[in-house]
């Protein structure tokens, strides 16, 4: 079982890897053999994680990617390549921000940064790394969206709405790629205690949002391991076109 969900060797980029989720699934992928990218705007954070990464015995490189400027895509992947001599196996798509507030107050300069980002920028991410996996022969492409974007929920009119959009543009994604042997999914975390969620707990929102989680806590990042690992993995071989929730039952609750 260690072999079918091994990802030693594996080249993977990880967007939105200087905090939350992206940051653990780079520290995942690196004390388990893969060669990890991290990519984000705030590059001395990367430079930081890499040291600490490189200093437990992994192998990763920092790579700066602003998801709004496309015109910067090619370089980003080129320079993996030039590093690890191969194109990327493994991209884990999951730059992102969210504004919690209700869909009647929300401005337009967010709404339009927070699209950029969430939607347009994973869009156009995927695709250059599409294009190389699909040359290639093969890859995984993991598109973190959010269980915002599987049901209804206040005060997060814009970022479920782009990620009901990432959930949805997976699925085509997958469609269109299964042939070339490029499998696509969504991993949909529910409430992870990350940086982002500290924004709920600055609108006191956090006990009615506990209230609806049938498992009685909020996620760790941790509890995203399993997922990923299956997606990035042999173990995942078969599977293209899913949205996965690991959101400890929120999903299913109307509490």
């Amino acid at each position: 079982m260690s072999e079918l969900f091994g990802v030693e060797g594996k080249r993977v980029l990880i967007t939105g890897a200087s905090s939350g989720i992206g940051l653990h699934l780079a520290h995942l992928f690196a004390a388990r053999g893969a060669k990890v990218g991290l990519a984000a705007r705030r590059i001395e954070r990367l430079e930081s994680a890499v040291a600490e990464l490189r200093d437990a015995g992994g192998e990763a490189m920092a790579i700066a990617l602003d998801v709004t400027r496309p015109e910067t895509f090619a370089a980003v992947f080129d320079a993996f390549e030039a590093r690890y001599g191969a194109t990327v196996e493994v991209l884990v798509n999951n730059s992102g921000i969210i504004y919690i507030k209700r869909f009647i107050d929300q401005e337009r300069a967010e709404v339009e940064r927070l699209f950029d980002t969430n939607l347009k920028g994973a869009f156009l991410v995927a695709q250059e790394a599409a294009r190389r996996m699909r040359s290639a022969g093969s890859g995984s492409i993991i598109n973190v969206a959010s269980t915002a974007g599987l049901r209804a929920g206040g005060l997060l009119a814009s970022y479920a709405a782009s990620k009901a959009g990432l959930v949805h543009l997976t699925r085509v994604m997958a469609l269109e790629l299964a042939a070339r042997g490029v499998r696509v999914n969504a991993l949909c975390p529910g409430n992870i205690e990350t940086d982002m969620h500290a924004a709920f707990r600055a609108e006191q929102i956090d006990d009615g949002v506990l209230k609806r989680i049938p498992m009685r806590r909020f996620g760790q990042p941790g509890d995203l391991d399993g997922a990923v690992l299956l997606l990035a993995s042999d173990a995942g071989r078969y599977i293209t076109g899913v949205a996965l929730p690991v959101d400890g039952g929120q999903t299913l609750s109307w509490m």
